[in-house]
């Protein structure tokens, strides 16, 4: 699996400003647009077929625009339901499979939720779930970043320290870093250019500057109260001080992917990589 050779930006999903709302469509308008990446949102269901991921990738990979993927929301790898196990891991495995073939670089998920129990627990339950969806796709050499993601609820799986975990003791796993989470998840902390040199801090403790080279980001603005996140908004709309923290992934030479998740989508993504290249 290729590291990337700079930080790219992209956008959540199909830009509003594409002519179609196809996936073809959104990869033509990003390039258009003078981005570089695209996370296809599978967000209620995979909806890309093998055939029409060979036609994505025959389309992406000549324009050089790095793809991500979000599996769907319907996970929960610490579920008491054995069967909602069983079907959150056929839905990760699903993901990568079809996400391999239109060539996308990592895949981002949401693991789980504590559900009232201790959670150390709930991470081997979690970390034992993901093996397996490991065993399946390394069964059948299918290569892509399986990656948990920082998430912007308390009753969430999902702190840094959880994900950066996972990602030393488990082969094919690196996080997400959902920096618009991790300052809702902690009612308004992480917003300083101290704090974000912390948090990337924290992922070379764990990971080496290889997780520094090999980061997949999410970033928009956030409102949050005291259990964490509400809702995403537009940076200018928000409390993100995303300035500062463009300053500190430069400053730390990060490379891979910035994936924008504000309502706004392009522009806000554009705000950022714009933002990032002049300073």
């Amino acid at each position: 699996m290729k590291k990337p050779r700079k930080l790219f930006f992209g956008t959540a999903g199909v830009p509003h400003s594409a002519k179609g709302r196809g996936t073809k469509d959104g990869i033509i308008q990003i390039k258009t647009l003078g981005l570089d990446a695209m996370e296809l949102e599978f967000v209620r269901r995979i909806s890309l077929t093998e055939k029409s991921a060979k036609d994505v990738y025959k389309i992406a990979h000549p324009l050089n625009i790095l793809l991500t993927v979000h599996a769907p929301y319907y996970i929960n790898l610490a579920s008491p339901d054995e069967k909602k196990i069983e079907a959150s891991i056929e839905r990760i495995y699903m993901t990568a499979k079809v996400a391999s073939i239109a060539g996308s670089w990592s895949l981002c998920f949401h693991a789980g939720y504590y559900m009232d129990k201790d959670p150390i627990i709930v991470y081997e339950i979690i970390k034992k779930n993901i093996e397996k969806v490991i065993k399946r796709l390394q069964d059948e050499s299918i290569e892509i970043w399986i990656r948990p993601e920082t998430t912007g609820k308390l009753t969430q799986f999902g702190t840094i320290e959880e994900v950066l975990k996972l990602s030393t003791e488990l082969e094919m796993v690196m996080p997400v870093i959902d920096f618009a989470h991790l300052h809702a998840r902690f009612n308004g902390k992480y917003n300083s250019e101290d704090e974000f040199r912390s948090i990337l801090m924290m992922i070379e403790k764990y990971l080496g500057k290889t997780g520094l080279r090999n980061m997949h980001i999410h970033v928009s603005g956030i409102e949050y109260n005291e259990k964490g996140e509400v809702r995403h908004l537009n940076l200018e709309e928000s409390d993100l001080r995303y300035i500062e923290l463009l300053k500190i992934l430069k400053e730390f030479k990060v490379r891979g992917v910035l994936i924008c998740e504000s309502p706004n989508l392009e522009e806000d993504a554009l705000l950022l990589k714009k933002t990032y290249r002049s300073l």
